[in-house]
């Protein structure tokens, strides 16, 4: 309780406070809730807003269907070698974050990377990855869903070998085919893990931050800033802790807004 007290309940207290706060040469003035009223006419943080649920509804459920698709695959009796795959594609997981985000930097170079050196190859000329605003939204779902389509694969595979087999027995007497026994057999049974793996995964993107700062630093003109990064610039660049707490309990309300949403709409039927 001690190290839970220290640890978790001080900074989130702490960071209440600061947000009702603004430094004011160099003094915390109370400024009570003038840090919320300016998020609201912020048009930098309604951009990074923009951006992040952007990604959370093209990016998220794309990666879903593919984990979906990679479970159904590593399950399957008729495909060698299982583990092998499994281990090589949840191996992007255990990958550091910054360590990826400079490899995938270097990849995606507009002029020296490999991935438009292999484009070259085949007549197709170079692509501004990382330099062109909607070029650098589609690089950064591409580099987030290599890095954890594996992982959500993982948690669906292993709910899906929980689903007894005397159902897909069932449903293939009944005369079921492939997406009849998908539709009614498999996909219920995977209704939980499908439920914890979009609340992670919308968890996980709304504090999206790492990968944004090490590719883009939010630009280019800001098409890849996300909240993550507008927090931590106003907190760390610009030393205006008060109105980055403030960020950061409004996107823990968004946050716990979309969780309740997901659970309402998904809870039942899982």
């Amino acid at each position: 309780m001690l190290l839970f007290a220290a640890f978790k309940l001080y900074p989130i207290g702490w960071s209440f406070v600061l947000s009702l706060h603004k430094s004011v040469g160099g003094v915390d003035t109370f400024v009570g809730a003038d840090n919320y009223r300016r998020l609201l006419r912020d048009s930098l943080f309604w951009t990074a807003l923009e951006n992040t649920c952007v990604i959370l509804v093209i990016q998220v459920p794309l990666m879903l269907a593919l984990a979906t698709g990679l479970a159904l695959a590593f399950n399957s009796a008729t495909l060698r070698a299982r583990s092998v795959f499994r281990l090589g594609f949840f191996l992007p997981m255990v990958t550091g974050l910054v360590a990826y985000g400079v490899i995938f930097s270097v990849l995606l170079n507009e002029k020296y990377g490999l991935i438009n050196w292999l484009l070259g190859l085949v007549g197709i000329g170079e692509v501004p990855w990382l330099t062109d605003p909607l070029w650098a939204k589609i690089s950064l779902g591409l580099v987030l869903t290599w890095h954890y389509t594996g992982y959500n694969a993982v948690i669906l595979l292993a709910r899906l070998q929980t689903i007894p087999s005397e159902l897909y027995d069932a449903a293939a007497v009944d005369g079921a085919g492939a997406w009849g026994t998908f539709r009614h057999v498999t996909l219920p049974g995977l209704r939980p893990a499908i439920l914890l793996s979009t609340v992670l995964s919308t968890i996980g993107t709304l504090q999206i931050f790492d990968e944004p700062y090490i590719l883009t630093q939010g630009g280019p003109d800001n098409a890849t800033l996300t909240i993550g990064v507008y927090l931590y610039q106003n907190a760390f660049m610009y030393f205006d802790f008060g109105y980055a707490s403030a960020i950061a309990y409004a996107l823990a309300v968004l946050i716990g807004v979309l969780g309740l949403i997901q659970f309402r709409v998904l809870g039942d039927r899982a």
